[in-house]
């Protein structure tokens, strides 16, 4: 009873850091806002200067409902993954989910035939519902890919280099497709892979939120078959799980999650490994019940974190989202892994 107050109470701390995080973002930028600015103007109120209000509204607010959920996506994904693999080193990234997306966004946006300073500048509304869907059916196929060629894996190992490889594969006739394109679409393809969440309108929100939110619902259904499968899937059988449904739900989840963020954001690498653990970490608990929860948190909370420090307060330039996400997510990749390896002795 006590570790479970204790629990609730870090989540609820969890929670207030991003609150405060969400406000920092809002205030933080080569254009620093007072805070009192930033409450009044979230209020509907005017700031002292009318840029201002501008810049929070139109800017600044829907990159960080952007970061928000795509953290939130990436770590539930990311958990998802590590379940359904039975390993602790899966996530999108990594299993080349995003690498499938971020084929399926190359399609549309060569077919369109848009330039811009942005990837998916000028395409409307539909494009932007076809960017989404063909993403979100790129993450779909290569999860299906990498079930389908590693059933007869033994070993997480194997399972984690046939995601490489199939990754590897997907990239590369991705960079056939934006070699045959106009240099200016090279250009802003690559700025986009570095990954954003700025580059997010108000237009695409109203498609982003609600996929974000049917993943992390379905996610939320499956916790109780996610915890099954924790005790290997022919205990999971013997409860009367349906292995099959469950994988196909979760697949579709994961896809959801991951390819409408690689649409909008770019490939955004290791929070979907590290949150995860971070969580497990912190809470001691491997219940999906409460791990889904709190990796929907603490993954919404470090990606705007993370977002602040790439836009270097204070300075006109910004560093690119992966730069940061990399820097907290190496540390955890390798306490993993020598925690496993000393496991194993």
């Amino acid at each position: 009873m006590k570790r479970n107050s204790a629990r609730h109470l870090l989540l609820l701390v969890i929670l207030f850091g991003c609150l405060i995080s969400i406000i920092l973002s809002l205030s933080l930028g080569s254009v620093k806002i007072p805070f009192d600015d930033v409450i009044t103007i979230l209020l509907g109120g005017e700031g002292e200067k009318s840029t201002w209000t501008n810049i929070v509204i139109q800017f600044r607010l829907p990159k960080v409902i952007t970061a928000l959920l795509a953290g939130a996506a990436l770590a539930v994904s990311g958990l998802q993954m590590q379940t359904l693999f039975q390993n602790p080193l899966a996530d999108p990234y990594i299993l080349g989910i995003s690498s499938g997306a971020s084929l399926g966004v190359s399609l549309v946006v060569l077919a369109t035939g848009t330039t811009g300073t942005l990837l998916l500048a000028g395409i409307g509304f539909f494009g932007d519902l076809s960017i989404a869907l063909a993403a979100c059916l790129g993450s779909a196929l290569v999860l299906f890919l990498v079930l389908f060629v590693s059933r007869n894996a033994r070993n997480t190992t194997t399972m984690l280099l046939i995601g490489l490889m199939i990754g590897y594969v997907t990239s590369a006739i991705v960079s056939v497709l934006i070699y045959f394109s106009l240099p200016e679409k090279i250009h802003t393809y690559l700025s986009w892979t570095f990954g954003s969440f700025g580059g997010v309108t108000w237009s695409q929100i109203r498609i982003f939120v609600p996929v974000i939110l049917l993943g992390l619902l379905i996610a939320m259904g499956l916790s109780k078959s996610l915890n099954a499968l924790l005790l290997g899937e022919h205990y999971a059988q013997s409860m009367g799980l349906h292995i099959k449904h469950t994988r196909m739900l979760t697949i579709l989840s994961s896809s959801l999650l991951a390819g409408i963020t690689t649409a909008f954001c770019g490939p955004i690498g290791f929070l979907g490994i590290a949150v995860p653990h971070i969580s497990r970490m912190i809470f001691d608990s491997n219940d999906h019940k409460f791990l889904i929860p709190a990796v929907t948190i603490l993954g919404a909370l470090i990606a705007v974190v993370s977002d602040i420090i790439a836009q270097l307060p204070g300075h006109q330039q910004v560093l690119p989202i992966n730069v940061v996400t990399s820097l907290i997510g190496v540390p955890v990749v390798l306490w993993v892994l020598l925690h496993r390896q000393r496991g194993n002795r």
